[in-house]
């Protein structure tokens, strides 16, 4: 129920303003948020790639209104990318991008701009060696991201995606999307959706993202599996073991600043393990999607407003 109010709660202005005024959520943001610019970005970026861990990089905003704001963020990722260059680092730091940020929720023309700015990004990502990941926003968006993947792998075929276990169609999704070559991040899914779409009992959203993994793993593309659960965790490893899959064939991800320890266990391991780092000053969204995710982060924040 907490969850679900505080999912309600990332797009009420007012509660945005509230929760933003209060001088001590800098503290818990830094936890989840690598900084406000591109130099802090890469300083985070240089830390966790020295611990022999991959990256995949979010620039911060979603559900852009003006065209100009949404060229503004591909241009901030093509900063990004830029500042990438010198690192060499190449596919162990890739960048994830919102569709809605840059155009998607524009209107009539929000697709062709949202192609438009993921194809400048997508190029720019080409230049240094590494890819783009599609994130997925709510149900309503599902279809639009799809087709922009499909029109921008005709030019840039390593482009990925994030697929939401929660969602009753996902399972096909996996299946359309488990051709080779194809890069497809599973995920359980961090939006308010409502019973006609989506489950809603936990259990039910981890059977449903065991049931989408497997056809992942069985499939011919490459898996990216987003979770912080050991249990899930062992399970990828068993259908990894079943389906013949290497340790080369799949990757894990996990969010910056959560499970830091089994992030440095799994890469001790030999596996890739990608941390998404997001960044920026439009944080808010993302910082009450965490909380909500799990009762742990809402204990932290607490605590800290407590001055614990």
């Amino acid at each position: 129920m907490l969850g679900s109010l505080l999912l309600a709660g990332s797009r009420m202005p007012l509660v945005r303003r509230a929760v933003s005024g209060v001088p001590l959520t800098r503290k818990v943001v830094d936890r989840f948020v690598a900084g406000e610019d591109v130099r802090q970005a890469v300083k985070a970026i240089r830390r966790l790639t020295d611990a022999d861990l991959a990256v995949t990089i979010d620039h911060l905003g979603e559900e852009t209104r003006d065209a100009d704001a949404a060229a503004a963020t591909a241009n901030a990722y093509v900063v990004l990318l830029d500042a990438l260059r010198e690192l060499g680092l190449g596919s162990r730091a890739e960048v994830s991008v919102k569709l809605s940020a840059v155009g998607q929720a524009l209107g009539a023309d929000g697709d062709k701009i949202a192609l438009e700015n993921a194809r400048r990004i997508c190029e720019a990502a080409a230049g240094v060696e590494s890819n783009v990941t599609f994130d997925m926003e709510d149900h309503t968006t599902v279809d639009s991201t799809l087709a922009i993947l499909r029109a921008v792998r005709e030019d840039f075929p390593a482009t990925g995606v994030a697929l939401q276990a929660y969602l009753f169609r996902t399972e096909e999704d996996c299946r359309d999307l488990s051709h080779e070559g194809s890069r497809v991040r599973l995920v359980k899914g961090a939006y308010a959706e409502p019973a006609s779409v989506a489950h809603q009992d936990k259990g039910e959203v981890d059977k449903a993202y065991v049931r989408c993994l497997r056809i992942l793993m069985a499939g011919q593309g490459y898996p990216m599996v987003a979770t912080h659960d050991d249990r899930l965790i062992s399970i990828t490893e068993t259908l990894a073991d079943r389906f013949g899959r290497s340790r080369g064939g799949y990757e894990y991800q996990m969010l910056y600043g959560i499970r830091t320890d089994k992030q440095q266990a799994l890469a001790g391991a030999g596996h890739t393990m990608r941390v998404y780092v997001p960044y920026g000053d439009d944080w808010y969204g993302y910082f009450m999607r965490r909380l909500a995710e799990r009762p742990a982060n809402i204990a932290f924040f607490l605590r800290a407003l407590g001055g614990k």
